[in-house]
């Protein structure tokens, strides 16, 4: 017993992999504390955005705690622990979009596409990581098949309903804001199908030789940028629309 709590306890200086996913848990605890805190600083009609912040990263600061000791206990991608997270956390993401433009008429059809696709995204791509066994032919299928999703999400945050609410609103923070969030689903989420592509089977990985243990680098990476970076972009838009 006390040989396995060395071994979790232990950070090795030259494992970037170690490295992220402390950082990761100690980020995103001290962001969720954050957004609860400041959820008394905003107008009403904000709390609710930024308790869904609060819970994203809670949330994955929880999932983070027990991935950082399964991968120092085994060196193994957590990726049964890592989809849970997203199951609950991406949809929550989706939710920000609905959140903030509901004022502009955004109804509740426009949030459940988005979670209904968020879903897909990750079911589908969680069966193309655990389950293709280094087929590259299934693993890309696979991935084709979570792509759809995420193609939906960024199409309806970049020209379809989100960017028509948002613009129908006549507020220019939540204009801004929303147009913020696009460029985290563009650019941010773009850093997943990385990882995914690093797997056996995966086109970094018969390419480049990219292996498996870049797929936690490049996750524990996006999951910080993201998660925060969307929370803060909705605290931006509550204490500006706040403070007018």
């Amino acid at each position: 017993m006390l040989t396995i709590i060395a071994d979790i306890v232990n950070i090795p200086v030259d494992d970037p992999i170690a490295f992220t996913f402390f950082t990761g848990y100690m980020a995103m605890l001290a962001s969720s504390v954050f957004f609860f805190a400041e959820r008394s600083s905003v107008d009403g009609k904000w709390r609710l955005s930024l308790l869904v912040s609060g819970l994203i990263t809670g949330i994955a600061a929880v999932h983070y705690y027990y991935m950082r000791d399964y991968y120092l206990a085994t060196g193994e991608n957590p990726t049964a622990l890592r989809y849970i997270d997203w199951t609950l956390t991406v949809p929550l993401m989706c939710v920000e979009f609905y959140l903030l433009t509901k004022a502009a008429g955004a109804k509740m059809s426009l949030l459940w596409k988005l979670i209904i696709a968020s879903v897909w995204m990750l079911v589908t791509g969680y069966y193309g990581e655990a389950f293709t066994d280094g087929s590259s032919g299934h693993s890309v299928l696979w991935g084709v098949l979570s792509t759809l999703g995420y193609v939906y999400i960024l199409y309806t945050a970049w020209f379809g309903e989100v960017a028509q609410l948002a613009s129908q609103s006549g507020n220019a923070t939540v204009v801004r804001g929303v147009r913020i969030l696009a460029w985290f689903v563009l650019v941010g989420w773009a850093i997943y199908p990385i990882g995914y592509m690093c797997m056996p089977g995966g086109w970094l990985n018969t390419g480049l030789g990219w292996s498996s243990a870049n797929v936690d680098l490049f996750y524990n990476i996006a999951d910080a940028i993201n998660k925060i970076g969307f929370g803060l972009v909705v605290y931006s838009v509550a204490v500006s629309s706040s403070n007018k």
